[in-house]
């Protein structure tokens, strides 16, 4: 299967990595900085595999012919460069967020299923092992009636992590803290929640970051329409480094935390006749970074599910789903009160401003 990555930033080892693992043919790597697709291709040792390399993604479209691209540029451009991708008839797996707005990530959904292409979001903690796990939990029913979950990403990004690239940390091309790196999370807590969000009220902050124009911090309340509730804590300014990512789900009959770096270690587990935690295989590569281990799983899924002509595991319908909820959280802040989903159209753009 001919495989091209389009952006090639901190991401791109690893689609890398993985497009290999999954014995795709990579025939091609783009970014308008032709030399960082040089460095990429050394580091991964692909320097002289005959990989070629484009500054211009529909000229790569043009001449390459993918029969599956990845989207791992700039947050402000996925929608663009993955509709592109669509049109010409690649399937697409596109890193988070999927797109910057509702209605870019409905005309996604809809071109894909035209012309019967995947569209496969880049959420690949949902493979984590230990998500897993808690997930299996759940479809058996042993947790009983949920009360309640907790997300918290609570990380360190300094002035130098945005001062790498001018579009971060702006609304129009990225998003803040919730956007950028607790969407995540926010995906494994949508993906767990009893029915889905109904109700949200959220505050934002910016204190650390004078320079850059959206959110380091903010704080969350959803209630779900099978009367769960949850909250949700993302946070950049964590003195010295990262502490940790953690997701709990509380129920009648089972009390679970996942922790560690991105939610990819059981911290607790105690579940009505279970003695002890279920045994966690040990990922490809250790996993136990911020990126955890799953994008080995999600290509396999994606180039499995396209030569087998179904739906991938994670669908652009998830994808579409958590943009919704962090964007539901930017617009109670925006009015000042909670809002109802689903939610009408909104984009990150409408927020300029929101932090002079």
């Amino acid at each position: 299967m001919r495989y091209a990555l389009i952006g090639c930033g901190r991401i791109a080892g690893r689609h890398l990595a993985a497009a290999r693992a999954a014995s795709l043919e990579i025939s091609a790597v783009c970014d308008p900085v032709l030399e960082r697709g040089r460095e990429l291709l050394r580091r991964t040792g692909l320097g002289e595999s005959g990989v070629r390399i484009y500054a211009d993604h529909r000229e790569l479209l043009d001449r390459e012919r993918p029969e599956l691209a990845a989207v791992a540029a700039q947050s402000g451009v996925h929608a663009r460069v993955a509709l592109d991708c669509l049109d010409a008839g690649a399937h697409v797996i596109v890193e988070k967020p999927m797109a910057l707005s509702l209605s870019d990530a409905d005309e996604m959904i809809r071109r894909a299923g035209e012309r019967g292409l995947c569209l496969v979001p880049c959420h690949q903690n949902r493979f984590n092992p230990a998500v897993m796990a808690l997930r299996r939990a759940l479809d058996a029913g042993r947790f009983g009636r949920l009360s309640h979950a907790a997300l918290t990403l609570r990380w360190n990004r300094d002035d130098a992590y945005y001062r790498q690239a001018d579009w971060r940390g702006r609304w129009a091309s990225d998003g803040g803290i919730l956007m950028n790196q607790c969407i995540h999370g926010i995906d494994l807590l949508r993906w767990m929640g009893e029915g889905e969000p109904e109700w949200v009220c959220g505050a934002l902050a910016r204190r650390m970051h004078p320079h850059i124009e959206t959110e380091d911090v903010g704080i969350a309340a959803v209630r779900f329409s099978g009367g769960m509730l949850a909250t949700i804590e993302g946070s950049g300014n964590l003195y010295p480094s990262n502490l940790e990512e953690t997701l709990s789900v509380f129920g009648e009959r089972g009390t679970v935390r996942l922790g560690g770096a991105a939610a990819n270690r059981i911290e607790v587990w105690r579940v009505e006749g279970e003695e002890t935690p279920p045994r966690i295989e040990p990922a490809p590569g250790g996993g136990q970074d911020i990126y955890g281990s799953g994008h080995l799983a999600l290509y396999a899924d994606a180039s499995a599910a396209i030569r087998e002509g179904r739906r991938p595991f994670i669908t652009g319908e998830d994808g579409r789903a958590a943009l919704e909820l962090v964007l539901a959280v930017y617009r109670s802040h925006r009015t000042g009160g909670p809002v109802t989903l689903p939610l009408a159209g909104f984009s990150p753009a409408e927020m300029e401003g929101t932090f002079p």
